[in-house]
This record gives structure tokens, C-alpha cells and sequence, in this order.
């Protein structure tokens, strides 16, 4: 009897109660593994920051901008050695500013300000995954900044070789810890409204005077500065293929004085 029951069961035709009886509907329950969540947060805030096109002005558009004038405007004193090479430092200098920071603080200043950070932190996301899916959202955008960039500087005259590329990356990871750190700070502490004239007002001040593209004329103070240390780490990398290490210790200093106070005062409503 047992088996016929099976049979009928798995026969399109066979009793309803057996039908349901040999089918297993019940929902299996369970979060995506977290590496696999802050993973899927990261890409859709990095396609979230390139579909905007206020973001896309600061990320790429201006600094190819900065790149060609700079190479092309010889005006400019960028100190010693290769132009393209030093320009080409200074403007990846001045897209992780621009993504890391500004762009990381108004778009997470107006998150916390129409209440999508506290619902995301109630998900499975959790607030450590937002937090590492932000930062990962950064990494994406600046990898694709450095490859356009990249292109551009080929374009106008760089000659990349092995040494410089691979001394800059410890600098460009620095900068994007330390400069996505003091952006969400500035997010989680100032309204958003405040926080976006600031993180566009210190953009400009950085841009102008804190040793992003330019050498500072103060700089003793610039480089103890994030701003400073980033655009003087990058210079010596691409420019001289060295890595120095007094201004990543600055920014690793900063990198951890800003995650620090984030975790100290960073509200997420």
C-alpha cells in the first residue's frame, strides 16, 4: 500500500493530500553568509554612487580635469621629475579625496538623515557589514578612478612602470582608510546639510592648499595633514618609485584616530 501511495502521490493525477504530502514547501529560513552581504552592499553602493551624476562630476569627470590642465598648464610647479608622473600623483590624490571623503559623507549624511542607516543596521547587514560595505563601495569607485586616470595619463605622457605602480598602492589604501573614516565621521556627527557645505568646502581647501596636487608651501604643517601625507606618499611612488615611510605613518595615524572616533561618536540617527 505504501508504495502505491508514493506512486500516486508522484502522478500529476494522484490525490491532492498525497500531492501536498510529497512536496516540501517550507521556506528555508537563514541570512546570506556576512562576506557575501557586505560584498552585494558594497557593489550596489559603488553602482548607487556611478548612476549619480553629482558623484560622477567629483569622482571622474573633474579629476581627468585637474590631470590634463596639470600636464598640460606648465605654469604649475610640481617639483621635481617627470610632469605626467607628478600630476598623475596628485590627481589620484585628489579622487580619493573626492570619493572617500566627500562623496562618502553626503551620501551617508543623507542616509542617516532620511533614516535608511537605522533600518539597514536592523537587517542581517547589521551595522559592522554597512560600515565594511561602505568601505568597499570606496575601494570599487577608487579602482575605477585609477584605471581611468590611468588611461588618461597615458594619454597625456605617463609611462607607468612596474616599482612606481606598486609603491603607490600602500598609499592609495591608507588614504582610502583614513579619508572614508573622517568622511563618516563627519557624516554621523553634523546634520546633513551641514555636512554637505563642509565636505565641499574642505574638498576646495585641500584641492587649494593641502598638498593634494601641489607641493604646500606650509609644508611642514601640510604634511602632517592626510591631505599632505596622501599627495606626498603618491609623488614619491609614482615620481621616484619609493615608498615613504613618514607620510603613510601619518596616515595610518589618521586612519585609526577617525575609526576610533567613529566608533565613539558616530550616530546612526
Amino acid at each position: 500500500m505504501s508504495g502505491s501511495a508514493s506512486v500516486a502521490a508522484a502522478r500529476p493525477g494522484g490525490p491532492p493530500a498525497a500531492r501536498a504530502a510529497a512536496l516540501d514547501l517550507s521556506p528555508a529560513g537563514g541570512a546570506a553568509p556576512w562576506w557575501r552581504r557586505t560584498l552585494r552592499q558594497g557593489s550596489f553602493e559603488a553602482r548607487i554612487a556611478l548612476r549619480n551624476g553629482e558623484q560622477l562630476l567629483l569622482t571622474l569627470v573633474l579629476p581627468v580635469l585637474v590631470l590634463v590642465a596639470a600636464v598640460r598648464t606648465t605654469s604649475l610647479d610640481l617639483g621635481d621629475g617627470d610632469r605626467p608622473a607628478l600630476a598623475l600623483a596628485g590627481v589620484l590624490a585628489v579622487a580619493v579625496v573626492s570619493t572617500a571623503f566627500t562623496g562618502q559623507a553626503i551620501a551617508t549624511g543623507f542616509d542617516r538623515r532620511n533614516g535608511v542607516l537605522r533600518l539597514l543596521a536592523t537587517t542581517p547587514l547589521g551595522r559592522p557589514g554597512l560600515v565594511v560595505g561602505k568601505v568597499l563601495a570606496v575601494l570599487l569607485l577608487v579602482a575605477v578612478q585609477v584605471v581611468v586616470l590611468g588611461l588618461v595619463g597615458l594619454a597625456v605622457g605617463w609611462r607607468p612602470q612596474l616599482p612606481p605602480v606598486l609603491a603607490a598602492v600602500p598609499a592609495v589604501l591608507l588614504g582610502v582608510a583614513a579619508f572614508t573614516a573622517l568622511g563618516l565621521l563627519l557624516a554621523g556627527t553634523v546634520r546633513a546639510e551641514g555636512t554637505l557645505a563642509i565636505a565641499n568646502f574642505v574638498w576646495v581647501l585641500l584641492l587649494a592648499g593641502g598638498g593634494l596636487v601641489l607641493p604646500s608651501p606650509l609644508a611642514p604643517v601640510t604634511d602632517l595633514l592626510p591631505s599632505g601625507a596622501l599627495g606626498g606618499a603618491l609623488r614619491a611612488a609614482l615620481a621616484d618609485g619609493a615608498v615613504a615611510p613618514w607620510p603613510l605613518l601619518v596616515l595610518a595615524v589618521w586612519a585609526a584616530l577617525a575609526t576610533a572616533a567613529c566608533a565613539r561618536w558616530f550616530r546612526w540617527e
